[in-house]
Formats: C-alpha cells, sequence, structure tokens
C-alpha cells in the first residue's frame, strides 16, 4: 500500500495520476483533509481517508497499513509548517509505514536566505531521526511560482521584480512522474536525492527575453529595490509574513541556492524535463 498525503493539492494529485499508471488503484491510498474532493479517486478503487495534519489521531488511521508514504509538505512556513510535519512523522511511526518521501527543494539548508528551505531541512532533520528508511525529494523551484511573478507582466510587459539569479524552475508535472517512478519502486534513494531540476537555471533577465519570443512583443526587466517591492505587495492586500516571505526568495536566489542543474530528473522520466520556455508557452496559451 503506497499513500500519499495532500491528493487534493496540484503536487500531490498529479502524483496520483502517475502513480495509478504503474500500479492497481487497490495499493494507492490518500490520506486528505476533505474526502468529497477526493471522491473521484474513490470511485476509481483508490483507498481515500480522512486525515489532517492538526489532528495526529486521524493520522495514524490515514497511513494504515502503509509499505510507503509520500508526504507532501504543507503549505506553510516556519514553526507552523515544521509542528505539522512533525505530527505526520509521529503518526507514520506509530501507523508501522516502512518508508517515508517527503517533498523537500533543491535549496534545503538551515542557513538558508528562504523560510521554506529552511523548514525543509528541520523535517529532513526529524525523519533522519526516526530510524525509518526516507528519502527526501530535493524538488527544483516550481515553475509555477515564476509564472505567478510574471502574471502582471504578461500584460504590462515589464517584469517589475527584486534583484534575483538563476533558477532551475522545474514543472510539476515532470516532478509528479519521477515521484510516482521512485514509489512505485523502479528508482530507490536514500535521504536526500539529488536536485531533482529542469534543464537550465535562469535569471528573470533571460526570462524576459523567452517572453519576448513566445508573444512576439518587447518584454523589459525592471529591477526593484527590496523594499520598494514589499511596499508594493502590501499595498495588494498581502500581509507583511507573505511579502516577507517573497523577498526572501530573491535573497536566496541572489545567493545562489536554487542554480544546480542535475541530470537526475530526466533519468528518473526518461525524457527531457519541460523548459521553462514551454511550460510558459503553454501557461499563456491558456
Amino acid at each position: 500500500m503506497i499513500i500519499v498525503t495532500g491528493a487534493t493539492g496540484k503536487l500531490g494529485r498529479a502524483t496520483v495520476e502517475r502513480l495509478l499508471e504503474r500500479v492497481p488503484a487497490d495499493r494507492v491510498g490518500v490520506s486528505v483533509r476533505d474526502p468529497r474532493k477526493a471522491q473521484d479517486l474513490a470511485d476509481r478503487g483508490v483507498r481515500v481517508r480522512q486525515g489532517s495534519f492538526d489532528d495526529p489521531a486521524s493520522l495514524v488511521h490515514s497511513f494504515e497499513g502503509a509499505e510507503q508514504l509520500l508526504l507532501v509538505s504543507l503549505d506553510r512556513t516556519g514553526q507552523e509548517c515544521v509542528t505539522g510535519h512533525r505530527a505526520a512523522i509521529d503518526a507514520a511511526v506509530k501507523a508501522g509505514v516502512g518508508r517515508i518521501l517527503y517533498t523537500s527543494q533543491m535549496g534545503a539548508a538551515h542557513d538558508s536566505r528562504f523560510q521554506a528551505c529552511r523548514d525543509h531541512a528541520l523535517t529532513e532533520d526529524l525523519l533522519r531521526a526516526t530510524g525509518l528508511p526516507w528519502t527526501a525529494l530535493r524538488n527544483g523551484f516550481y515553475a509555477s511560482s515564476a509564472l505567478q511573478f510574471l502574471e502582471s507582466a504578461r500584460h504590462t510587459g515589464d517584469i517589475s521584480l527584486p534583484a534575483d539569479g538563476p533558477v532551475a524552475w522545474t514543472g510539476h508535472d515532470d516532478l509528479a512522474e519521477a515521484t510516482a517512478v521512485m514509489l512505485a519502486e523502479e528508482a530507490r534513494f536514500e535521504g536526500p536525492t539529488p536536485p531533482l531540476t529542469g534543464p537550465a537555471a535562469l535569471d528573470f533577465d533571460t526570462i524576459a527575453e523567452s517572453a519576448s519570443q513566445t508573444t512576439g512583443r518587447p518584454f523589459t526587466r525592471t529591477v526593484v529595490p527590496d523594499d520598494v517591492f514589499r511596499e508594493q505587495v502590501l499595498a495588494h492586500g498581502a500581509p507583511a509574513p507573505i511579502a516577507d516571505l517573497m523577498l526572501s526568495i530573491f535573497a536566496a536566489a541572489r545567493n545562489g541556492e536554487f542554480t544546480a542543474v542535475d541530470a537526475t530528473l530526466g533519468e528518473l522520466i526518461r525524457r527531457k524535463p519541460a523548459t521553462f520556455r514551454a511550460q510558459l508557452e503553454h501557461a499563456w496559451a491558456e
């Protein structure tokens, strides 16, 4: 039995779909906050159980019988994030899970400039301390984040963001397929994987060129001071912690934390990972 958390989210759902191409549905289970959102999976024979990271007992029940557990990282930051992950890891131990796979990030480090990467590093420490077999999927930075940063530029033609550095932007679909490969035991890693990245690390200057080539319209790149960007984000209604989190992405990129490009993702999915330009073209075509 393979259990996937967060199976109604973007990465978790895509992973389940890829996994169902490889193993029978009765070997797959999902732990979700709202089982109604996974009814279509239940209709296909997937075991659906309610599990909340804020209710450890529900997690023990939803992880029951798991040979492998895919712990999809929470959309939280700081202590709230790590506390939720600790609850899930403790529940996995109580449920007798055989192996835990965790969706970490390529920049996971205790001294990262990006809060989420510090959270990943702390979660990897928790996994290491269990004594269970575990794998941390060091996922490349999600390309969807870059597309969100580009949304206003899509209309204005000006990519107005803080100073950055090259980032190995990586597609959800490629990462989901690689995760399914590992869950289906077509490949195995002990501890952290190599960086699972797209084929190139790009800064927003280069992305501006790709946007111009994709649309046939000129795109400019304007560097906005960090404090000005923060004020702009706040003015759009975002709370201060979110503004600071967004800024920390650029600080980490400037620090070279997301520059690594590695062949492992392509080897797992047996094809070249999608380029950022291809993902941009697909997203903007919609």
